[in-house]
């Protein structure tokens, strides 16, 4: 069985382009903090926990060493957004060629979605996109950020992008084989729905 899938691809060509958000509330303790020491571990929960629910599985297999390369190659960078000590999503990019950084994940925990946390992880990991060269000496400037999503990710995804000044430059339309939403871990995955 298959399902159609329609990917968005989105860019900003200028640091002006970025509309930042303002962030959650004082009381609701949200820090964002680089993940400088790059884990293996932290990262593969950041990624099983995020994208559970939202068929992200390329990387389910990967190996610790590939995970580990991944991770230590320059220019590529994890964001982690905290609720009172609590990981509450991420943000990570990747330089490449001719100053182009791509936004490889960006997500928040279930719990986590809809308490004003995305827009402002999203605003926050953009800015450090557009300055990545600063913290990377060798990385050229950076003069393009970015990213792709798609519609089994989660129906506010491209509306957040495109409010935090992300244009449109491509789409496409594939069939997808149907996966089953693998969870974070075994039977963590949504309820299947029932018959009414």
């Amino acid at each position: 069985m298959s399902h159609s899938v329609t990917t968005w691809y989105l860019e900003q060509t200028s640091p002006a382009d970025l509309t930042p958000t303002a962030a959650p509330p004082a009381e609701q303790g949200v820090r964002i903090v680089r993940a400088e020491t790059p884990s293996p571990e932290f990262s593969r929960f950041l990624y099983t926990a995020v994208g559970g629910d939202v068929l992200w599985t390329d990387r389910l297999g990967w190996p610790y060493a590939r995970w580990a390369e991944h991770l230590g190659q320059p220019g590529t960078e994890t964001w982690v957004a905290y609720e009172r000590g609590t990981p509450a999503g991420f943000i990570e990019f990747q330089a490449q060629s001719e100053g182009a950084v791509e936004i490889v994940y960006f997500g928040l925990l279930p719990a986590f979605r809809g308490r004003r946390i995305g827009g402002h992880l999203l605003g926050h990991g953009a800015a450090r996109a557009w300055d990545l060269a600063e913290r990377w000496p060798g990385l050229p400037e950076t003069k393009r950020v970015w990213l792709h999503t798609c519609s089994d990710d989660g129906p506010h995804a491209r509306a957040n992008y495109e409010r935090r000044g992300f244009r449109l430059f491509d789409t496409t339309v594939t069939e997808e084989p149907l996966a089953e939403v693998p969870g974070p871990w075994p039977g963590a995955g949504p309820a299947p729905a029932t018959a009414g």
